[in-house]
């Protein structure tokens, strides 16, 4: 029985970014909306504020306590968020100046999912009658093969050589956020699968064994504009990805108690639903435990928060070091007797402090989401709850 690797989603908002500023001003990042958050209803904590303070991560200094902290307590993997618009990348500078420049980044594997969603204007967004329609498009997730081949070759060039890079069988792992916008972009299923073979030719003829393609899979829904195939197994299939799993447990569990439901409520009906994607999934499902939810600083905090979709949407109540610890520890148990070829775990995530969901130590719970990692890892289990 092989043991579970821990990879986990990486956010990188928390740098100074040309694009950001340009909307947003000078200087500006996403600890602007956490400094800000205000308790939206009774028992509502916030703000949630981080133990380190307001660090930039594209200092390779800063990264390097981020990738210590995470080797020391049982991370293996971090898994960029990576954007790449048709007019090139966004939020790079947290990889390419942070965690490659860091001088312990040996320590740590990485790898990339493209968030391939369309980037929107909800930073905050405006409370609204129509928020879906209202939250204003950007940077179009849909992109040209043109330029799917420029990512292409610049992940081969500068990523998947680097020594660090997470590699299943000695094939670099890419992941997909969104495959109706990957699709939208190249026009058909059959170009789209045409350029996918193309990137594992590419990624071939560099000289490495092949190419893990994973596909982020959702069927509800979050972001305004998010849309999730209606056959999600047929369009799996049809693209040739090699693996499937998920980016948040919301993505499994519509609304249906507002404004809180339960973590082990949550994490329960995501369990059902790992069921279902066992059986439904030919490929390999890799399962993801979630930290916590709540997206309310991504609101106006003058306006009021009742339910509208997001960001105007439920939070995850009682979501403790010790609840996590134990979803962890029941998700490790299950993966590790699967059967599935690289047993791994991914979590959200190690940094959405605007989505509630962070590992990094804040002020009300210090390491202990870190800790709970590194118990589940050294095989002790949580107690009860």
């Amino acid at each position: 029985m092989k043991p579970a690797e821990i990879a986990v989603y990486y956010f990188p908002n928390y740098h100074r970014d040309v694009r950001n500023e340009t909307v947003h001003g000078p200087d500006w990042t996403e600890w602007e909306l956490v400094r800000r958050a205000e308790p939206r209803f009774p028992g509502h904590r916030q703000p949630n504020l981080p133990a380190w303070g307001e660090t930039d991560e594209a200092d390779p200094r800063v990264m390097a306590q981020k990738i210590d902290a995470a080797a020391d307590h049982g991370i293996d993997t971090f898994i960029f968020d990576w954007y790449w618009y048709n007019d090139g990348p966004f939020l790079q500078r947290g990889l390419d100046e942070g965690f490659l420049s860091a001088p312990n980044n040996d320590r740590l594997k990485f790898a990339l999912m493209w968030a391939n969603h369309d980037w929107l204007d909800i930073h905050p967004l405006k409370r609204s009658e129509r928020p879906f329609e209202d939250a204003k498009v950007l940077y179009p997730g849909a992109v040209t093969p043109e330029t799917f081949e420029n990512v292409i070759d610049h992940c081969i060039k500068n990523y998947f050589r680097h020594p660090s890079y997470w590699r299943l069988d000695g094939c670099p792992y890419f992941s997909f956020y969104e495959l109706t916008k990957l699709m939208e972009g190249f026009g058909s299923l059959e170009e789209t699968r045409q350029l996918l073979d193309l990137f594992r030719a590419k990624v071939q003829a560099a000289g490495f064994n092949g190419l893990h393609l994973n596909a982020v899979v959702w069927d509800n829904p979050i972001l305004p504009g998010e849309t999730a195939p209606a056959d999600a197994k047929a369009v799996v299939d049809a693209l040739g990805f090699d693996s499937v799993t998920s980016y948040v447990w919301i993505h499994h569990y519509p609304s249906k108690k507002f404004p809180q439901v339960e973590y082990n409520t949550i994490r329960d009906a995501y369990f059902r639903y790992w069921d279902k994607a066992d059986c439904e999934f030919d490929q390999p499902y890799y399962p993801n435990i979630t930290m916590g939810w709540d997206s309310s600083p991504r609101t106006v905090q003058s306006d009021v928060f009742d339910e509208r979709g997001y960001p105007f949407m439920y939070t995850i109540a009682n979501n403790t070091p010790v609840n996590f610890q134990h979803a962890l520890q029941m998700a490790k148990e299950r993966v590790e007797n699967s059967g599935v070829p690289h047993p791994f775990i991914t979590v959200n995530a190690w940094n959405e402090w605007t989505e509630g969901s962070y590992l990094e130590p804040d002020l009300e719970n210090g390491m202990g989401y870190l800790e709970a990692i590194r118990n589940v890892m050294r095989s002790v289990v949580a107690g009860d709850c």
